[in-house]
């Protein structure tokens, strides 16, 4: 029997006028995440902390934080720790909330899996004043990029980016783009069908910077703000080897099957056929991946037959075969 995945700790540390959306954004969005989960049949995937060198602290709108818990002297695994911005031009580490705080990140041993960092804004200044960030790449805010190559030289500083990913770290350039960096978080943990909910239920686009690299295919096409639409799309990505067509789709969305193709060319930019045809391709990459056979792959993904899964696989600019698709993954 496949057990469960272990639950992540994400411990928000937090300061004296910690920037409230750049913690309270990512700490919804999880929140949703585990509501999502459980009403799959899952349990909850994501056990939150917040934690601070003092019990109360002030937020950057005046509202005071209590109940905080002590920065602790052991972590669980896995665990994320999340650091976030401060107002002003620059980044005051010369208190003693600051001083407790980086001491306590300096004994920190950053692991892929284990434990890992999510800066949002200027937290990644915090992390490099720890030390945190020799060697690798990471961005923050643009009024901060600067104060991050200064705080940390080693460090390769990104601009004009939404967020980098860099092994057990990963940075965002700020305020709401942490909810862009914890939806592809929760992308990378659960599913991309969970985040996409998770997206919608915020009413969020889906996006990422222009540089980084191309979205899931079952995230593509969700940059818009339509209920029905969106209905049909998790539904499609949930069980895309269902006996999906365009009137099966449009009774999820209830509407015509001639209306839900307008709502896709106009939201999505696609047709509702031709995004069933990339859902289902992901899948079948996704079941090759774990070691299925092309006729396997092809059964799962809901193709008729290999014949169909190789059209969809050169219809789209595929590289290569299903079969040596599934060869260079392992």
């Amino acid at each position: 029997m496949q057990m469960p995945p272990a639950q992540i700790h994400v411990v928000f540390a937090l300061l004296p006028g910690s920037l409230v959306l750049d913690w309270a954004g990512p700490a919804e969005a999880l929140r949703i995440a585990n509501q999502v989960l459980l009403a799959q049949g899952q349990p909850a995937h994501f056990a939150l902390h917040f934690v601070s060198p003092s019990p109360q602290s002030a937020t950057s709108v005046g509202v005071v934080l209590t109940g905080l818990a002590p920065l602790p002297a052991t972590l669980p695994t896995p665990a994320w720790v999340v650091l976030v911005g401060l107002p002003g031009q620059r980044i005051d580490v010369d208190h003693d909330d600051a001083h407790a705080l980086l001491h306590w990140l300096r004994g920190l041993r950053l692991a892929s899996g284990r434990l890992e960092l999510v800066t949002v804004c200027a937290g990644a200044v915090l992390a490099a004043h720890a030390g945190l960030l020799a060697g690798r790449r990471a961005t923050t805010h643009h009024q901060h990029l600067d104060e991050l190559t200064a705080a940390e030289p080693r460090c390769d500083v990104v601009s004009n980016r939404v967020f980098v990913a860099d092994g057990p770290l990963h940075s965002s350039a700020g305020v709401t783009t942490g909810i862009d960096l914890m939806l592809q978080r929760i992308a990378d943990t659960c599913s991309p069908a969970v985040a996409a909910q998770v997206a919608q239920t915020m009413v969020v686009a889906l996006r990422r910077g222009p540089h980084d690299p191309e979205l899931s295919p079952f995230l593509h096409h969700r940059n818009h703000l339509h209920a029905a639409l969106h209905r049909v799309q998790d539904a499609v990505g949930q069980q895309p080897q269902a006996a999906w067509n365009v009137p099966a789709m449009a009774q999820v969305a209830h509407t015509s099957p001639r209306h839900l193709t307008r709502l896709f060319l106009e939201h999505a930019g696609i047709a509702p056929l031709q995004y069933l045809r990339r859902i289902r391709l992901a899948a079948a990459e996704a079941a090759l991946r774990a070691g299925h056979n092309v006729t396997q792959a092809a059964a799962l993904a809901g193709f008729s037959s290999d014949t169909q899964l190789r059209r969809a696989w050169h219809h789209f600019g595929q590289p290569g075969t299903p079969s040596e698709g599934g060869s260079r993954a392992r």
